[in-house]
């Protein structure tokens, strides 16, 4: 390579360190606001641990293009509102992007905030149509959107003889574009949407045992869910107590908890995950997160959570890795509008006008023994 060009190069990482917010010699500062709910949130907890321990790796061998990757992590406790003020200050503080929110209202509510400005927001962990429709410039999600989730769940109970889906979701107009994806692919497959069932955020003990009423009258082969896990697994609760057969499904937010609230009740519940099982070890990334844990010493079972945040993790860093040492926000943007990559058995990719991610999309049923079988 030529001293002039090595000088150009040299020239344009130097600006990249003295004009970008977040970007220094040495580091990179992202901000992450995420639903933890001071430890309450169980997928939450673990997909910010799972992000964790992948950038950790990556700094422990020298960063990317030799600068750490410093996370300054919030916690939005579930709220919008807390979401879009955490982005708010983030940006302010100087982080060079926006990085891992989970659930779908405050991710799209720090994607609003990425978009007003011009900060790129990179993988939101939720399956919000509001984050890929109408097209978001800033926005680039990893992990497939619900509606690929509940095409896999309603698939598969139409191979299985099912016909009649219930669909228990809440009551915000993002529900109700869940509710029209739903009946679009149950029209696709030659199923019947026989009941919409919306639910409040204080729904009462009252109110779910009239739900139950209803599933039981529409007769129900399956219900699919969106929104509070915690609403779901009272319902699921009082339709076992009153002796219903349907089956209960679920996408993959909020599995793990509502499995582990559930104990026995959860056996036979099928669910989407938008990550490979850690425990199969039948992909590369897998083997891969299953070492990296155990040499962090990461002593809690290892879940989807730990996986989502390991994978969305490591598809900033090979983005970070294609766009070279010179780094601004909208260089980065123009190398992930053209970007693809292999994960290790799980692909991502974007284009200029459509921020896909990963279609990645499995079904897990939970045994006996309250684990996740592929």
């Amino acid at each position: 390579m030529s001293r002039f060009l090595l000088l150009c190069m040299s020239l344009l990482s130097a600006f990249a360190v003295a004009g970008e917010p977040g970007v220094t010699e040495k580091s990179i500062t992202i901000g992450q606001s995420i639903s933890l709910e001071q430890g309450k949130n169980i997928y939450g907890e673990a997909a910010a641990r799972g992000a964790r321990l992948y950038f950790d790796s990556v700094n422990a061998e020298g960063g990317v293009h030799g600068r750490k990757i410093i996370v300054k992590l919030m916690d939005d406790d579930g709220k919008n509102a807390t979401a879009a003020q955490n982005a708010r200050q983030l940006i302010a503080d100087g982080v060079f992007l926006l990085f891992g929110s989970i659930e779908g209202g405050p991710s799209t509510a720090v994607a609003e905030v990425a978009t007003e400005l011009k900060v790129p927001f990179f993988g939101p962990m939720a399956g919000s149509p509001t984050l890929r429709r109408p097209h978001l410039a800033y926005v680039f999600p990893v992990r497939a959107e619900h509606r690929e989730e509940f095409r896999a769940l309603m698939a598969w109970g139409k191979a299985t003889g099912m016909t009649n889906v219930g669909f228990f979701r809440s009551d915000t107009a993002v529900g109700k574009a869940h509710l029209e994806n739903v009946r679009l692919i149950a029209n696709e497959l030659g199923m019947k949407v026989a009941l919409d069932v919306p639910f409040k955020s204080d729904v009462s003990d009252a109110q779910l045992d009239d739900m139950v009423r209803m599933i039981g009258l529409a007769k129900l082969d399956m219900v699919i869910n969106h929104g509070s896990s915690g609403i779901y697994q009272r319902l699921i609760v009082k339709a076992r107590s009153a002796g219903l057969k349907t089956v209960f499904m679920g996408v993959n937010s909020g599995s793990t908890q509502i499995v582990e609230k559930l104990g026995p009740t959860a056996h036979g519940m099928v669910f989407s995950q938008v990550v490979p099982n850690p425990r199969s070890g039948k992909h590369p990334i897998t083997r891969e997160f299953v070492d990296a844990a155990r040499k962090a010493g990461m002593s809690e079972p290892l879940s989807f959570g730990n996986m989502e945040g390991y994978v969305t993790a490591k598809a900033l860093v090979a983005v970070l890795r294609a766009n070279g040492p010179a780094l601004t926000r909208e260089g980065l943007i123009r190398t992930m509008d053209s970007f693809s990559a292999d994960l290790g058995g799980l692909s991502v990719r974007w284009k200029s006008n459509d921020h896909e991610g990963s279609r990645y999309v499995d079904l897990s049923m939970v045994g006996k023994d309250g684990r996740f079988v592929d």
